[in-house]
């Protein structure tokens, strides 16, 4: 199941920063990533993904650097900026808070341990 557009638009950035929370990674990474960890879920196109990047690197949140690390060609890498760590942070809440309410409104199964 793939989540609908407007969906996507809010957790789109949530997801692609949460991964660069552990590294920096180039954008073919980044959709296999996606896709392979969410179950196809979160599964973007490159078409999807890169203008995402472009708005996250325009906002301070990610930076980008062009690196020759053995492939044919360099790979663009996108890492999380310290801006990028806190929104990440504040988003991360966000989601928590929307994931408890619509605990409590029977939407989402009880987390593990009967905890909201």
């Amino acid at each position: 199941m793939r989540v609908e557009r407007e969906m996507m638009r809010g957790a789109g950035p949530v997801a692609v920063l949460k991964l660069l929370e552990g590294g920096a990674k180039y954008g073919y990474e980044l959709v296999e990533t996606l896709a392979r960890t969410s179950n196809g879920v979160l599964d973007m196109g490159q078409s999807t993904l890169y203008p995402l990047l472009y708005n996250l690197e325009a906002q301070g949140l990610v930076k980008a650097e062009w690196r020759e690390d053995g492939a044919p060609r360099p790979r663009k890498y996108y890492a999380l900026t310290g801006k990028g760590k806190k929104r990440l942070a504040h988003d991360v809440a966000q989601w928590q808070a929307v994931a408890g309410a619509m605990r409590a409104l029977g939407v989402l199964q009880p987390a593990l341990g009967g905890t909201a």
